[in-house]
């Protein structure tokens, strides 16, 4: 794993999380803050997942 996929994941779980406070406190500002800042998590993810198969493919191709 790298640190991308590391830090995606986190804010991910952090998004869910203030999401679902948002959605419990009848926040809607706050559940659309979580959801936004989960997927942006989701997109880092995403990001350092297409980074570890490009350097697995290179790596294989060695």
């Amino acid at each position: 794993m790298n640190k991308d996929q590391v830090k995606g994941k986190v804010e991910e779980v952090k998004g869910k999380v203030k999401e679902a406070t948002g959605v419990i406190l009848d926040d809607e500002g706050m559940e659309v803050e979580g959801n936004v800042q989960k997927n942006v998590g989701k997109v880092q993810k995403g990001f350092g997942d297409l980074k570890e198969d490009i350097k697995d493919a290179i790596n294989k191709d060695d």
